[in-house]
């Protein structure tokens, strides 16, 4: 509760809602469920994980430690399945320890969430056995009966901790192709429009005057494409097309992608659209992965009533396809909208179809500082895990340009109305994350489950 309630507790930063016509002892209310609800979820894996390396019960010191990292890594692959999921352990190294987050090419996070698992528990073990006992349990092998168990767990854990960092270390020093006909001059606008009146007259008047002298602004530069963030015009698609943005687009025939909800019958959906240098929509992307109450109501029969407020527009929001392409003039490319960051299968899917740079329009705002510096180390992380470019296009921070090591090449500052073009490079590559998925997690349990047979065995022949 200590980890995921601090980790998460940003999302207090959605109080007070009285913008959106909530009291402002509901909203409260409101806040504190979602984060007392969020926190009890990443607790819930904790404990459940804790529950069954007590039921199984272990023996054997080195299997406790590798059956405890491979429940700890199915428990978090199956959370990561479902709608709500945000703090792995593996993201508690990402954006600064750049090495060790390159075994996600390997396979994903769970390489990395299954490092840290590793290498404390062997150094637990190393506490907990830090006192020398009699027989058996005194010494490993007779090879080194002169070795305290306590040591030897230490010694185990530092020769792990050190190879990873090799093989991390090997991979971050792979020199990048940066060849002048994969080169792509791409722009991204941070409007700064706070979502306290973004709905209202004055956000939009914000918005379409930001975001179109942004673009225009980034034309003038020579960018070949601009990038707006999650719902930068929060408008339906029409209203778009016949916005002064889009006017801009065919004055200066530069490609825009540009945020906004699009028409789902009588729904609507979360969208990033690609405008051609004709102001035409070419290509269109739905966001898959919405956030439960703040983008859909989960348990709507029951619920309905008490959340529906929240929804910014009359009609409901609905999910996209989760086997979508985002085709544009410069390439097939990787969309993550905002939340869909912290969901590493989604950009690895969309990669191994061909995807050859990433696109993470966000808006952040409403929260303090501490929310859009976890969404960019997740991008850091999507980028590392995928081999890909960056571009990360955000409503009121952090807006950033990522390289395929993960390093930033450039952030934006936090509640500012900024504009910036960067260089990036469409790659083609597939990592052996991208290739065979989490690979890793299944071997882990496979071998875990063959320990403990054995383990069984030998203890029941013991006795």
């Amino acid at each position: 509760m200590g980890y995921h309630g601090v980790a998460l507790s940003w999302i207090t930063g959605i109080h007070p809602m009285t913008w959106m016509g909530v009291p402002w002892l509901t909203s409260l209310a409101i806040a504190l469920f979602c984060w007392a609800f969020i926190t009890l979820w990443g607790a819930a894996l904790v404990a459940i994980w804790a529950t069954l390396m007590r039921v199984i019960f272990i023996q054997n010191p080195l299997l406790r430690v590798l059956i405890g990292t491979a429940l700890w890594c199915g428990l978090e692959a199956l959370w990561s399945s479902g709608a709500l999921w945000w703090s792995s352990l593996s993201y508690t190294q990402s954006p600064y320890n750049l090495v060790i987050l390159h075994l996600g090419q390997v396979s994903g996070p769970s390489a990395v969430t299954g490092a840290i698992i590793a290498v404390n528990g062997l150094i637990a073990e190393g506490f907990i056995n830090r006192r020398d006992t009699e027989g058996a349990e005194r010494r490993i092998f007779s090879s080194v009966s002169s070795v305290p168990l306590r040591f030897f767990y230490f010694k185990i854990a530092a020769v792990i901790l050190i190879t990873l960092n090799l093989v991390g270390f090997y991979l971050y020093t792979q020199p990048l192709s940066q060849t002048p006909d994969t080169a792509l001059r791409v722009g991204i606008v941070q409007g700064n429009v706070p979502n306290e009146i973004k709905l209202y007259p004055e956000g939009f008047r914000r918005a379409i005057e930001g975001y179109t002298n942004g673009y225009l602004t980034l034309a003038n530069l020579g960018v070949e494409a601009v990038l707006t963030p999650e719902g930068a015009l929060p408008f339906r698609q029409g209203d778009i097309v016949r916005s002064s943005l889009v006017a801009g687009v065919r004055e200066k025939g530069v490609v825009a992608w540009i945020g906004g909800f699009g028409d789902r019958g009588r729904s609507y959906t979360n969208s990033l659209f690609t405008f051609s240098g004709d102001g035409e929509i070419k290509s269109r992307y739905d966001k898959t992965k919405l956030v439960p109450i703040g983008e859909y109501v989960p348990f709507e029969e029951i619920l309905g009533a008490i959340v529906q407020r929240l929804s910014p527009l009359d009609e409901h929001q609905v999910a996209g396809s989760p086997n979508q392409v985002f085709d544009t003039p410069f390439g097939r490319a990787i969309v993550g909208i905002c939340y869909e960051s912290a969901f590493s299968i989604h950009f690895r899917n969309q990669a191994a179809k061909g995807g050859q740079f990433i696109l993470s329009p966000s808006n952040d705002a409403h929260y303090s500082a501490a929310m859009p510096a976890q969404h960019h180390a997740q991008d850091v992380m999507r980028a590392i895990e995928t081999d890909r470019w960056a571009v990360r296009a955000t409503n009121t921070g952090y807006s950033a340009f990522v390289n395929p090591h993960g390093r930033t090449l450039w952030i934006s500052r936090h509640n500012t109305y900024e504009v910036h073009a960067e260089t990036i490079y469409r790659r083609q590559s597939q990592t052996l994350y991208v290739r065979w998925g989490d690979w890793l997690t299944p071997l882990l349990l496979g071998l875990g489950v063959l320990g403990w047979f054995l383990d069984r065995g030998i203890f029941s022949r013991r006795n």
